[in-house]
């Protein structure tokens, strides 16, 4: 959902910029980790869209449920996404914030889709090589996808390498429809 992605970034900037100040990133990451996983859950997202409960309500009952999780700032960002009428997005903010902390940190995260389990070795010698790349350390996530039929796809931020043999195959039809 691109429009919630739009609306949680300024969010997760502020977010990111007030930790970095306070040298509490970790601490910010767990506690909006933490956040979002209760905002995920299906009987508080049920809660969070019922239109009849009131802001108050909400929360009261979102920052009970967090306990002592959440700092001075994390309960007043709740406070804010709640009078927004904004807490179904908390999920996204978190994820933002995550992404700007890799980002600072230098960390970029792939994903890599092979039609067959590749080994470890093979798994460490194409980070090597994304780390050479883009210059910044590889986090990497291994999808097996028999689809792709053969090859390799890799997706590391908005960069797409797409080796994969589906891939070729749907290149080479647009080209014949010309």
């Amino acid at each position: 959902m691109a429009e919630a992605v739009t609306i949680a970034r300024p969010y997760a900037v502020a977010a990111f910029r007030l930790a970095k100040e306070n040298n509490a990133l970790a601490a910010w990451s767990d506690m909006l980790g933490f956040a979002a996983a209760v905002a995920a859950d299906a009987q508080m997202r049920a809660y969070i869209d019922d239109p009849k409960v009131a802001s108050g309500d909400l929360e009261r009952v979102f920052l009970s449920v967090c306990g002592g999780k959440l700092n001075a700032p994390g309960t007043n960002l709740v406070k804010l996404l709640v009078e927004y009428g904004r807490m179904s997005i908390l999920p996204d903010i978190a994820s933002a914030f995550e992404d700007l902390k890799a980002e600072d940190e230098g960390v970029l995260e792939a994903e890599i889709t092979a039609a067959t389990q590749p080994s470890d070795t093979e798994v460490k010698t194409l980070v090597k090589k994304l780390q050479a790349k883009f210059g910044k350390k590889i986090e990497a996530s291994v999808k097996v996808d028999p689809e792709i039929i053969g090859g390799i796809k890799i997706v590391v931020g908005d960069t797409v390498i797409d080796a994969s043999v589906r891939g070729q195959l749907q290149e080479l039809a647009y080209t014949l429809k010309g």
